[in-house]
């Protein structure tokens, strides 16, 4: 019983990671229709630069919500300047700029801080939390930052104007515009802080995969799952399926034969084949319906 537990909070801790990246994409899918392939690797490079601030001396916690503001200013530039030139495109057209971009952001991180794994420290320490096996203080404390961050957003999209006239752009940009909502500036600031949550997600993350141009290659990977179980139109349902995904795949690799660490991610990938197969709008997701 006390490993089951272990291995639910665990889960937790690295569902809330999972989350956020499910929330991520699915905010800048809602603004423009595509999955934002590149997700994972601004994330990667946004925990780097926060390793950069702390190896320059700054305290943590003012390195962590410098790089929340600086990955956040960086995903409007990104919008504004790389994808809105060709927004009126084909979605083979983003793909092909989102693959794009992940080559040159993974290249670009290597070339500056190379390929070689750095510890990445962590705010909480890697002790037992109130002496207790079952969860750790980091893990305690990934899922407190989530829970935190996860109340905000909603707060800010429930409650703000801005976070009102985002929603609106997102779900229908034709009467958005008529009522006076400025709709690309609104998916802007929905790629800046799609960036801003993957940075959060980057930094907790690191201290324990450990920080290498390469590491948010299987997190993007279950956070698309998170996602697409979730449903792409729900962001309710993107973090319910980010949290499921960790819960599941440890419990998986535990308890199922020959599963193990190596076969973890095969079950992503199969709950992603069977969730679109018998329901693909996710299962929270909502059936768009397009007259012609």
């Amino acid at each position: 019983m006390e490993l089951f537990l272990h291995q639910v909070l665990a889960g937790l801790a690295t569902g809330g990671i999972y989350a956020c990246m499910a929330l991520a994409v699915v905010m800048i899918y809602q603004a423009i229709d595509s999955l934002n392939f590149a997700q994972g690797e601004m994330a990667m490079f946004s925990t780097f630069i926060a390793w950069q601030l702390l190896q320059w001396g700054l305290p943590y916690w003012a390195a962590f919500f410098l790089t929340i503001g600086i990955s956040f200013v960086a995903g409007v530039v990104i919008e504004r300047v790389v994808f809105k030139p060709v927004q009126n495109e084909s979605v083979l057209s983003h793909v092909v700029i989102f693959i794009a971009l992940f080559a040159i952001i993974n290249s670009a991180a290597g070339f500056i801080w190379d390929f070689t794994i750095k510890s990445f420290p962590s705010p909480f320490g890697t002790r037992e939390l109130f002496g207790q096996r079952l969860i750790s203080a980091h893990d305690a404390g990934m899922i407190g930052i989530t829970i935190l961050m996860l109340v905000l957003l909603y707060l800010f999209f429930r409650y703000t104007r801005v976070g009102l006239a985002m929603r609106a752009a997102a779900a229908n940009p034709e009467s958005a515009r008529l009522a006076g909502i400025r709709v690309g500036w609104m998916v802007a600031l929905g790629w800046g802080m799609a960036a801003a949550v993957g940075a959060i997600a980057g930094m907790l993350i690191a201290p324990v995969v450990f920080l290498e141009p390469n590491m948010m290659l299987s997190i993007l990977l279950y956070g698309f799952a998170g996602a697409v179980v979730g449903g792409l139109t729900s962001p309710l349902g993107a973090v319910i399926g980010g949290f499921s995904m960790g819960v599941i795949e440890n419990l998986a690799g535990t308890f199922i034969p020959y599963v193990g660490r190596e076969l973890k991610l095969t079950i992503a990938l199969t709950l992603i084949v069977a969730v679109l197969t018998v329901k693909p709008s996710g299962l929270f997701g909502r059936t768009v319906e397009t007259r012609v």
